[in-house]
């Protein structure tokens, strides 16, 4: 029976924080962390993200300006000792450096590293190509290197072809799982808060396509299960039966199921990662449950206000409805405006095929 901590491998917009609720609940036996690696991304000394690099102000002001990688990592060890099993909500491009960088060892880490090897931090050939959009930072085409072995291998921080600034040492403490959305959803989702009048309230008023987080998920995806942290058997498929000893089975849950299937959903996963299920995970309508979310969730603020204000995860009434491409693109025309329209559509296009990557190994229902 696995007692590693739980990683949740996603990206932004992906009902996410919901199922971080229902987690929350067991707060006997879990010990949830709320996006942690987001301190580094964006705030810290090793920060690789791009949004707030010439925003002193703004990393100053968020009270993670001197946070590592390695701050984050023993935040979770604490977390650890603490008698709880730690349960880890995370976006995967916090790890992997945008815009197809080569990534290197955060160096608050390499004495983590087996041979203390990385790389040189240069950008790859491939990921300079732009369109133009709201804000001039978006990317189509320049992300992928998912495909090839010995490109993988050239680009990683290590001999092993990592494509994170964490090393593998650290990543075999975990045990990983992965969520996804549709990007014809989870998108124009991110888009609509990095614009008026909602990023009021979260301070985003740009919409940056290199933190969609599809590429970056894949490539981890691939790499965990090169690595032999997760597979080769998928849960919910008939290998998961015959997995080997000790073997984490392939977990990927899909947002769209999540939300018309919860307590199935949930209860499959918690197979998945021996944590018991309960039909009362479900619900959270309680004084002390919702002061304690709204501390977790704070500083992302305007991020989760549904998942804080729900009250538990219930089926949805009404299924998503279809839609055609027309329909979406008048509709993100009027919210957005013309330029604003092509550049989702372009984002949405572009991560499709990873989503359906994805997509092919989730659980279903």
């Amino acid at each position: 029976m696995s007692q590693k901590p739980v990683f949740v491998l996603t990206h932004p917009r992906a009902c996410s924080t919901a199922f971080e609720r229902v987690f929350m609940t067991c707060q006997d036996t879990l010990q949830c962390a709320h996006e942690p690696f987001g301190d580094a991304f964006y705030y810290g000394p090793e920060r690789i993200g791009e949004r707030y690099e010439d925003d002193e102000e703004g990393r100053l002001s968020s009270g993670f300006s001197k946070t590592t990688y390695q701050d984050v990592v023993d935040r979770l060890e604490r977390d650890g000792s603490e008698g709880k099993r730690v349960f880890i909500k995370d976006m995967a491009y916090y790890l992997v450096p945008p815009n197809g960088g080569v990534p290197t060892i955060a160096d608050s880490l390499r004495k983590h590293s087996v041979n203390g090897s990385a790389t040189n931090g240069e950008k790859l050939a491939n990921g300079e190509n732009h369109i133009n959009g709201v804000n001039g930072h978006s990317h189509t085409n320049g992300t992928n290197g998912v495909n090839g072995d010995a490109t993988s291998l050239k680009q990683g921080s290590d001999g092993t072809g990592n494509p994170t600034v964490i090393p593998l040492e650290v990543m075999k403490k975990f045990h990983w799982t992965f969520l996804i959305r549709h990007p014809r959803r989870g998108i124009p989702s991110y888009v609509r808060c990095c614009s008026p009048p909602l990023s009021e309230t979260t301070g985003w008023d740009q919409f940056m396509p290199s933190e969609s987080g599809y590429v970056e998920l894949r490539r981890l995806f691939d790499y965990l299960r090169a690595q032999g942290l997760v597979g080769p058997s998928v849960a919910g498929r008939g290998s998961a039966a015959k997995k080997a000893e000790g073997e984490v089975c392939i977990t990927v849950l899909d947002a769209d199921d999540l939300l018309d299937h919860p307590e199935d959903a949930i209860r499959a996963f918690c197979e998945q990662v021996d944590i018991p299920f309960s039909t009362d995970m479900l619900a959270w309508d309680d004084e002390e449950n919702q002061k304690r979310v709204a501390d977790a969730f704070a500083k992302w603020n305007g991020w989760h206000n549904d998942a804080i204000n729900s009250k538990g995860l219930t089926a949805r009434a009404h299924p998503k409805k279809p839609v055609t491409e027309e329909s979406e693109n008048e509709e993100w025309r009027q919210q957005y405006g013309e330029e604003g329209q092509k550049t989702i559509r372009a984002c949405v296009e572009e991560n499709i095929p990873h989503y359906e990557y994805l997509k092919s190994f989730a659980l279903k229902f």
